[in-house]
């Protein structure tokens, strides 16, 4: 199999006709001609190997697909901003919290570290065992599965009434199926999406967990001032529409490619690269997209499976490698972002906010439009020029934030010391 689609050399005269020309690639490179006349090749072999549909609204289609498919992200946000607020709303404490001698209901700092992080600890497991679904049944259908799991776990929560097990392990199980999600989400909108665009649509699923953690707020402040179980129960019921929202579409986005080149379904595989580019199946683009997914496939199997071993034993310099990877993913969860992502709606109460609620909503919206600015700023100065001025920020933020507190405010009233 080649690696590459035969090539036609460029015509020297409009007395050349195709008959005269090789019909191999491999032939014409080995002809003698002229630096200008190579560099003609060169030009022509690179308009024909490149998809000829880039103009305005190429790609309008399958950027929506992409973009539903995204919303895994926005499912996973979603959850992280209305937690924040349902560990501090009175139904929520009343019917899963315990009661003091004054009659008022509070949740111990140990339920809620178990109700909040457990769903976190669901997430892990299930990006670890359910997203082997994809490779099984493809990526839409796992897609599908894991999302009908995380609708059992949501069920499981709105009928809870007052034992907080059952709410835990609801949340356990909608852990599982954004785990999932989380998985497979971008790992179908990599394969899926046009090169040209690849980056800026896998991009999307981290805009959209903060669209979710920015609408998560909004809609815990639009039920904080009932005093029944819509406070939360409803927050909970709108993950159906989420859900179905990413269900239906599925319905539309390709099949990923090479998972049907894994699968021997190259037709399949070769309508939805025509499908996603909007160039015909017999165009050599096409031709030239599949194989270089085929080359890869082949690679990939004749490497054979990989032990958890060579993470740290393998060449060349997988341990440097590997803990890097770990020390940057695990470092940027110990920034303590999340502890206001999680937490916000209680540590700004607790430091004396007026209301709490507002106060979150904000932090969603800088959270929102600072990733806005990423997605532009990451391809304009480089990732790593991000990760460090980013990390410069949050330190100034973080010296801010304390220095308040220290300074500031007093618990315990004006002129005590905490």
């Amino acid at each position: 199999m080649n690696s590459t689609p035969d090539l036609i050399s460029p015509q020297k005269s409009s007395e050349n006709s195709n008959a005269d020309l090789p019909s191999n690639s491999s032939q014409v490179m080995n002809m003698p001609e002229e630096k200008g006349v190579q560099d003609d090749f060169q030009a022509e072999a690179d308009q024909v190997l490149t998809n000829p549909n880039t103009g305005k609204g190429a790609y309008v289609t399958v950027s929506i697909c992409c973009v539903m498919v995204a919303f895994g992200g926005f499912v996973f946000g979603w959850d992280t901003g209305t937690i924040s607020g349902f560990v501090a709303q009175t139904d929520f404490l009343r019917r899963f919290g315990m009661k003091h001698k004054d009659g008022s209901y509070y949740l111990s700092k140990v339920r809620t570290g178990l109700i909040v992080s457990i769903f976190n600890i669901g997430c892990a497991i299930g990006g670890i065992i359910l997203a082997k679904l994809g490779d099984m049944y493809g990526r839409k259908m796992g897609l599908i599965v894991v999302v009908v799991i995380y609708i059992i776990g949501i069920i499981i929560q709105i009928a809870s009434i007052n034992k907080w097990y059952q709410y835990f392990i609801g949340r356990i199980i909608s852990g599982l199926g954004v785990g999932g999600i989380a998985v497979l989400s971008p790992m179908l909108i990599s394969e899926v999406a046009p090169k040209e665009m690849r980056g800026t649509l896998v991009s999307c699923y981290q805009l959209m967990i903060t669209l979710g953690i920015f609408l998560g707020y909004c809609t815990n402040f639009g039920t904080k001032n009932y005093s029944n179980s819509v406070q939360w129960r409803v927050p909970l019921g709108l993950c159906f529409a989420w859900a179905l929202f990413m269900i239906g579409g599925m319905t539309f986005v390709p099949e990923s490619p090479r998972y049907l080149v894994e699968a021997g379904q190259i037709d399949e595989a070769r309508a939805s690269l025509s499908k996603v580019n909007k160039v015909a199946p017999d165009h050599p683009f096409i031709q030239q997209e599949l194989e270089v997914i085929e080359a890869s496939v082949e690679e990939a199997r004749a490497a054979g499976s990989a032990s958890w071993g060579e993470l740290f034993t393998g060449k060349p310099a997988m341990f440097k490698r590997t803990m890097m990877g770990i020390m940057i993913q695990s470092l940027q969860q110990l920034t303590g972002d999340n502890y206001f992502f999680y937490y916000g709606t209680t540590v700004f109460n607790a430091v004396g906010m007026s209301d709490s609620f507002e106060t979150s909503i904000v932090f969603g919206v800088v959270n929102f439009f600072s990733t806005c600015c990423s997605l532009y700023t990451v391809d304009r100065f480089g990732r790593r020029n991000c990760l460090l001025y980013g990390a410069i920020g949050m330190v100034c933020c973080y010296v801010v934030y304390a220095s308040v507190g220290v300074t500031r405010l007093w618990p315990n009233g004006e002129g005590n010391g905490s």
